[in-house]
């Protein structure tokens, strides 16, 4: 083969490999053939943090519906009241739910005989003018029994624009739909998507804007751009007690097993759908699961696209059977080819991920024996305390445990915050290793400029908020914009 056929190629593989370090569309937009056609049902991204304001409460958010362009009317962006959505939580090392969180919705047409989703100014949660509104139901599911929290609970509506939403509204109408059921505070609606990263330039044959000249398909070096600037998600914000989550129902510091808890999020559907003779849906039958999330980017690109699909149905005490993915994960060989100057990953034997990923690392968030990719939180790690719109601030930092001067445990692979660059992590951790920044914690070997690399994208393209739910406003559909 011509070495001009032999780059194009490698570059080929590239895209399909390195690209799903950040996804599709977003740390898990996308990422599955099936669910790809089901965006309503669509783990996005997951988030978990204790909160730096109330250390006592842990922050959970859900977000689902890739991309969801902020100008989508007249039927705007909403969640599927036939889908049922779901954070579990596992509180005694085995992989399964121990405590979960169900969220069901319905919508509400006031003017099924109008094409409008309003006829004029909404201002507040249940404004006369707004013609489609939508609320929820949230239950909490504990040994064997459901529990209904809040019914009934208004969703945030959509951002339309500045005739529908005046100037200054908006804000006030989004604070306003935080729903608080005794110490727990709950949140739904669009929002800005929080993820952040350069998909424009990682498309193009798995380039890096920073890292142009290092590609075997070398172009001029570049800031990165953010690929998800003005698109929206649907979130489902939760504030809870730590000891709402914890076996024992108690606080525990950072060195008890009982302290660490695995999260994950999922999208369920009825077995049966059944399309009416007069165009609506019925589901039947059992609820199954179509999606799930406990990590970012692991069913991009740790799992091949034969099995993505079984892996969303399957649950966290079963990846056993995905771990010799991690063991020797593609991207790694792919990285090595398409960035030369780069000192070689290891492609097989790769225990590091592993290891923390489906187990968590000792003395930070393990939680024993089973593989199970889950979120770890260690509730009993202090968290960052700066305000959530700031990152490189005192001790918190964007990337975590990836810095030679000092680390930030409060971070992804320890949960997961909003401002947590979980795109840079992710490809410093496979190119990299987890093992040669974690053990010893910092800079047990130094794979410059391995350590360095990232898609040029460091934070979210709009400030979040400096309280619950603390996700940004979404763009409106007026005035939005796109990077050119």
């Amino acid at each position: 083969m011509p070495k001009t056929s032999r780059i194009v190629a490698l570059a080929g593989a590239a895209l399909l490999t390195l690209t799903s370090v950040v996804g599709v569309s977003a740390s898990s937009h996308r990422e599955a053939p099936l669910i790809a056609q089901d965006p309503a049902a669509d783990n996005t991204d997951l988030y978990a943090w204790v909160d730096g304001k109330s250390p006592s409460k842990v922050n959970i958010v859900l977000n689902y519906t890739p991309q969801a362009d902020p100008a989508g009317g007249p039927n705007f962006w909403q969640f599927d009241p036939a889908v049922r959505y779901a954070v579990h939580i596992d509180n005694d090392r085995d992989g399964h739910r121990d405590v979960s969180y169900y969220f069901t919705f319905k919508t509400i047409r006031k003017a099924p005989g109008s094409f409008l989703y309003n006829n004029g100014p909404v201002t507040s949660l249940t404004d006369t003018n707004l013609n489609v509104r939508q609320t929820y139901t949230v239950q909490r599911y504990e040994n064997g029994r459901f529990t209904t929290l809040a019914s009934g609970v208004p969703t945030v509506p959509t951002n339309v624009g500045r005739r529908t939403n005046p100037t200054g509204t908006y804000s006030a109408m989004s604070a306003s739909a935080v729903k608080t059921v005794n110490s727990a505070k709950f949140w739904a609606g669009q929002a800005d998507d929080p993820f952040f990263v350069d998909l424009g330039s990682i498309f193009d044959l798995a380039g890096l804007r920073p890292f142009n000249g290092l590609h075997v398909i070398p172009l001029a070096a570049g800031s990165g751009q953010d690929t998800l600037k003005s698109n929206n998600v649907l979130s489902i914000a939760m504030q809870v007690p730590i000891t709402s989550l914890t076996s024992d129902h108690k606080a525990h510091a950072a060195s008890s097993t009982k302290a660490t808890v695995g999260i994950w999020a999922v999208a369920q559907r009825h077995k049966t759908t059944t399309i009416n003779a007069n165009g609506t849906k019925t589901g039947s039958g059992a609820w199954v699961q179509v999606s799930r999330l406990g990590n970012p980017l692991i069913n991009e690109v740790i799992i091949p696209v034969g099995v993505k699909d079984l892996w969303n149905r399957r649950n966290p005490a079963s990846d056993k059977d995905f771990e010799k993915y991690y063991l020797k994960p593609e991207l790694a060989a792919v990285a090595n080819a398409v960035y030369p100057a780069l000192d070689d990953a290891d492609t097989t034997g790769r225990t590091d991920l592993s290891l923390i990923l489906l187990n968590g690392l000792p003395g930070l968030n393990n939680t024993g024996t089973v593989k199970a990719d889950m979120l770890r939180l260690n509730t009993g790690i202090a968290p960052c305390t700066a305000d959530p719109a700031d990152d490189d601030v005192g001790a918190c930092r964007r990337l975590g445990a990836f810095y030679d001067d000092a680390a930030d445990l409060a971070a992804w692979p320890n949960g997961r915050r909003l401002t947590d660059d979980v795109t840079d992590i992710a490809i410093r951790a496979v190119i990299q290793g987890y093992g040669d920044v974690l053990q010893g914690l910092y800079g047990v070997k130094d794979r410059t400029p391995n350590k360095l690399i990232g898609d040029g994208v460091d934070r979210n393209d709009l400030a979040f908020r400096g309280v619950f739910p603390y996700l940004a406003i979404p763009s409106n559909g007026y005035s939005h914009q796109h990077h050119d």
